[in-house]
């Protein structure tokens, strides 16, 4: 079977891999642009694009598909590519453009999209960061028909697996490896006739919306375990982050400790080298894993050693 495949970070690279393993023809790999990145802000190509390179793949990298949208000769180029790759089937993994209708009906099989969540809840940009964030106990993949709507297509196939206490970048990993291995199922299924299309429930429909660096800044006056869910979440992107004694702090890692206090909400309660206990709207939240500004990330025992923090100073917007 041939294949056009559509990704761009490391979850889609995993997607393509597999791929490429199962001995699927890749015809035509479609990727961003490459973006500036590092301290030198040097274009850093895609993960889907390194790969794709090393595998002697054509790569397209369209800045928009949208004929008639704001570089439709990017578009028209895209087009030509995937008419002359004359594949079977479109596999999209986190490719970040939408696909216009006439994408959707170039492949003779359509578009599969491997989509982080048991859809139609987490239809959207971040499903793995928002399923941690709500405090979601499952979550896993689902096989897409594409369609044009946001996430709306048809389900094909379904797997789950318990979060846990993995926090993004783990969470992230396991769900790549499962998207890889039910997008191969899915294509096989489609070559032998028996894949199956299940409409989405109309019930339960939620929407995953793309995480701001805005949202780092913790508010302390959140109970215990939603701010320890949001530390999860967002480890490693965009980092959780409160302010004390001047500096922007990043917290890594941290657990809920569920004793009664009476301390403002941001208040330190303890700092040992287990954990510095700061006070939350109903318990107290341990941090054991923290970094400062331009520092690495360090166990609460490491991190105290550098920056000495007492009961009763408060983390908080200015640190006060």
């Amino acid at each position: 079977m041939r294949l056009v495949f559509a990704g761009t970070p490391e979850f889609a690279r995993v997607a393509l891999q597999a791929l490429q393993e199962a001995g699927f023809d890749i015809a035509l790999v479609l990727t961003q642009p490459d973006r500036p990145a590092g301290r030198g802000m040097k274009l850093l190509a895609s993960p889907v694009k390194a790969h794709a390179l090393e595998q002697g793949w054509p790569v397209a990298q369209p800045r928009s598909l949208r004929l008639d949208g704001k570089y439709p000769e990017d578009a028209a180029a895209a087009k030509a590519a995937l008419e002359a790759a004359n594949a079977d089937a479109m596999v999209v993994a986190a490719y970040g453009l939408i696909l216009p209708q006439w994408v959707l009906d170039t492949p003779r099989l359509g578009c599969l999209n491997i989509h982080a969540s048991l859809l139609p809840r987490w239809r959207g940009a971040a499903p793995i960061h928002r399923a941690i964030e709500a405090g979601d106990t499952q979550t896993g993949v689902t096989i897409m028909q594409m369609d044009a709507g946001l996430d709306t297509g048809d389900m094909l196939l379904v797997e789950s697996l318990a979060i846990g206490e993995d926090n993004t970048a783990r969470l992230h990993d396991r769900l790549a490896a499962l998207g890889g291995r039910l997008v191969v199922q899915a294509l096989r299924q489609a070559e032998a006739g028996t894949l199956t299309r299940t409409p989405q429930p109309a019930q339960g429909v939620t929407y995953a919306h793309k995480v701001e660096k805005a949202e780092a800044r913790i508010d302390w006056a959140q109970p215990a375990e939603a701010i320890v869910r949001r530390i999860r979440a967002f480890d490693p992107f965009p980092g959780a982050s409160s302010e004390i004694d001047g500096e922007t702090v990043k917290l890594w890692s941290a657990r809920a400790d569920h004793g009664a206090h009476a301390a403002m909400p941001g208040t330190v309660l303890a700092a040992t080298p287990a954990g510095i206990a700061v006070a939350a709207a109903d318990a107290a939240v341990c941090l054991t894993e923290l970094q400062r500004p331009g520092g690495k990330r360090l166990p609460a025992a490491d991190f105290l050693r550098g920056f000495d923090i007492q009961p009763g100073q408060v983390f908080g917007p200015s640190g006060a």
